[in-house]
């Protein structure tokens, strides 16, 4: 890469997710940079959440800094956080951790990760693609 990456992320269709067994598991998010699209050290993802929905537990195969930019969010990982919108936070690798929208609005981040290619291990099967373990779009090759 040797200028800078823009990503439109209001232009960016994003994959709706949702838990097989667990209603309240339902987001929608995607990558606008990831190793070999965009960027070469690191990902990007942006996602949503409703009212009364969240991510569903999981460990992610790297380092996460997460920026909130509209909504309220508890974080479950060890210590329970209410997150609201400006705020910044981290999940070290490899903490265990869920997030759900607590709020009345639909919860808008974004999300850093330290890698350019990772995976991101869910206790729920995710839908689609039915399976437990999603990551960047590069994570199979």
């Amino acid at each position: 890469m040797t200028s800078a990456f823009v990503v439109s992320t209001a232009d960016l269709p994003r994959a709706k997710v949702g838990g097989v067994d667990d209603p309240t598991v339902r987001w929608s998010g995607a990558f606008a940079t990831y190793g070999g699209h965009g960027a070469t050290q690191s990902s990007t993802i942006v996602y949503e959440i409703e009212p009364g929905g969240r991510l569903g537990w999981h460990t992610d195969a790297t380092e996460e800094t997460q920026y909130i930019l509209a909504g309220e969010l508890r974080m479950e990982g060890g210590i329970i956080h209410q997150v609201a919108p400006g705020s910044v936070f981290v999940i070290p690798t490899p903490v265990r951790h869920d997030l759900a929208n607590t709020g009345s609005e639909t919860l808008r981040a974004v999300a850093f990760f330290a890698a350019p290619m990772f995976t991101q291990s869910f206790d729920n099967a995710m839908l689609p693609p039915n399976v437990h373990v999603l990551g960047t779009p590069n994570r199979e090759g």
